[in-house]
């Protein structure tokens, strides 16, 4: 999520988990044991029950983030396995820092090796990252100037390198809240009701893939795209067109076509519609040319 600050990208990163469908009993299990390795399964109960939001300081080091020590436990990126891992202030992390994610956004595990042992940990979670457009934060604001020259707003950006945004899905940009929305006192659509929408994509989902052992788009492979998610001719002009315009890689054509398929299960759609395809693409906002 990309926008000024005080527009509201902590507050919607808190709520994501509150519209994500129940964790169902294995995956209460497998967290528990992650929690349980490291003693922070809640007093009084058996399992974690609820979806881990996971929120590190820009501080944290890779063994904190990863995992690691003497003896090697579970970072952060395992304690929010199956839940929301959120990074505020996505420059102000060590490059380093972030380069190590991207081993565990691709294969959704994390193995640290020692000279006595090596261990794999679980780490398939959703990563939610929010930053500013510019140092002072107001790039691209119509009521405050920025004060940052060009330079130096490449420069921010280019601390987030072009693989790591490769495999972000989506670059949503978050406008400052204007001040008659926030006195009218209107509100959109409850948490249920957009819960129910996603339960019932996630179900659209494992009822086509549950035959491979997978239950969400996320998790296919190319073999699953071939089958799954076949473009008309139109969806193919379309993509090439972005694809030549855009310079996006190998894995952001992948990752545009798996999204286009869950906008489509999200409106119950059986195939990808050139629509479905065209708001993924813009989603892409933060890729740049790469040669």
């Amino acid at each position: 999520m990309l926008g000024p600050p005080g527009s509201g990208k902590t507050m919607l990163a808190q709520r994501l988990p509150s519209i994500l469908p129940p964790l169902t009993f294995e995956e209460a299990l497998e967290t528990t044991r992650i929690y349980s390795a490291v003693g922070l399964v809640p007093e009084g109960q058996a399992l974690v029950t609820t979806r881990p939001f996971r929120a590190p300081h820009h501080t944290i080091s890779d063994a904190g983030l990863i995992g690691g020590g003497a003896m090697p436990r579970p970072g952060e990126v395992s304690l929010a396995h199956h839940g929301v891992l959120f990074l505020d202030e996505l420059p102000e992390f060590k490059k380093n820092v972030l380069e190590v994610m991207r081993q565990p956004l691709e294969d959704g595990q994390v193995t640290v090796s020692r000279a006595a042992m090596s261990l794999t940990f679980p780490a398939r979670f959703m990563l939610v990252a929010a930053m500013n457009p510019c140092p002072c934060g107001y790039y691209g604001d119509l009521v405050r100037e920025c004060v940052c020259t060009p330079a130096q707003v490449q420069r921010y950006r280019s601390h987030i390198s072009g693989p790591l945004l490769d495999r972000i899905d989506l670059h949503v940009e978050v406008p400052a809240v204007k001040y008659k929305e926030l006195g009218t006192g209107s509100s959109g659509e409850p948490s249920e009701v957009i819960r129910e929408r996603v339960k019932a994509a996630r179900q659209r989902q494992a009822g086509r893939l549950s035959r491979m052992g997978l239950f969400a788009n996320a998790q296919m492979q190319n073999q699953h795209l071939r089958r799954f998610c076949r473009l008309d001719d139109t969806g193919q002009k379309l993509l090439e067109t972005a694809m030549q315009k855009l310079g996006l890689s190998a894995r952001a054509y992948t990752r545009i076509i798996k999204l286009s398929r869950t906008i489509a299960d999200l409106e119950g759609a059986d195939s990808i519609q050139s629509h479905h395809l065209s708001e993924a693409i813009g989603y892409r906002s933060l890729d740049r040319v790469r040669g």
